[in-house]
C-alpha cells in the first residue's frame, strides 16, 4: 500500500491513552505502533522469562520512552493508519502528529529502534 494510501485511511483518535513507547489505546482498541520496538516497563513478561536476552529491559529509558510518546502525541491531532494486527490481537499502526511519525521521532531520540 503506498504512502498515499495509507494516510488516506487513517482516521483520527479522539479518546487517547499512552501505554508505553510503543503501545497506545484509542478508545477501547490496543494499537501497537508499527515498525518500533521501545524499551520495556516493569512487570513486562518479557523481561522475566526467556524473551529476556532479546527484549530490551532498561525500565528507565522504558518511562522516558512512554514520557515522550505522550508528549508527542499531545501536540495535536493524532491519527492512526491500521496495517494489520500482531500475534497478540492488537492492531499495527503508524500513529501520525501534524504529519510526523511517531515511531521516527522516537527512533531519533532514542528511545526505541526500528523493528524489522
Amino acid at each position: 500500500m503506498g504512502a498515499l494510501a495509507i494516510l488516506a485511511a487513517a482516521t483520527l483518535c479522539a479518546s487517547l491513552s499512552v501505554h508505553d513507547g510503543d503501545s497506545i489505546g484509542c478508545g477501547g482498541e490496543r494499537i501497537r505502533i508499527a515498525n518500533i520496538d521501545a524499551p520495556e516497563l516493569p512487570g513486562s513478561p518479557k523481561c522475566e522469562d526467556y524473551r529476556r536476552a532479546y527484549a530490551w529491559c532498561d525500565y528507565q529509558a522504558g518511562y522516558r520512552a512512554r514520557g515522550a510518546l505522550q508528549g508527542f502525541l499531545s501536540h495535536g491531532q493524532v491519527m492512526i493508519a491500521r496495517i494489520g494486527t500482531d500475534k497478540y490481537g492488537r492492531t499495527l499502526a503508524r500513529v501520525t502528529v501534524k504529519g510526523k511519525d511517531a515511531g521516527a521521532y522516537l527512533v531519533g531520540l532514542g528511545l526505541a529502534r526500528w523493528w524489522r
